[in-house]
């Protein structure tokens, strides 16, 4: 069973900056889609950003030139830095993978447990 990691959330101040970080346990297939989902309190979950293996890249227009997602495919891990920070981002926030056979057909699909960001004064 694959396991996901996150860490790096925390409270900050309007206009700061945090990193997160998603670790994944090894899988026989690629991860062909890693990414950073939301949820706030009283609203549904939200995509902020996608990374594929390939390096294709989909932002959330709310985040998009703030947020910035990178991966490590070599370490399947996957990160997030996120700039300017707004109290509207204030949620937990939860990473994503899909790991997928060669020709892309997704085979599982797994959730962190989440992180707790903050951004408040």
């Amino acid at each position: 069973q694959v396991q996901l990691v996150e860490s790096g959330g925390g409270l900050v101040q309007p206009g700061g900056s945090l990193m997160l970080s998603c670790a994944a346990s090894k899988s026989r297939f690629t991860f062909y889609v890693m990414g950073w989902y939301r949820q706030a309190p009283g609203k549904q979950r939200e995509l902020v950003a996608t990374m594929t293996s390939r390096g294709s890249t989909n932002y959330a227009d709310s985040v998009k030139g703030r947020f910035t997602i990178s991966r490590d495919n070599t370490k399947n891990t996957a990160f997030l830095q996120m700039n300017s920070l707004k109290p509207d981002d204030t949620a937990v926030y939860y990473c994503n993978a899909k790991e997928a056979d060669i020709a892309t057909t997704i085979l599982g699909d797994y959730w962190g447990q989440g992180t707790q960001v903050t951004v408040s004064s």
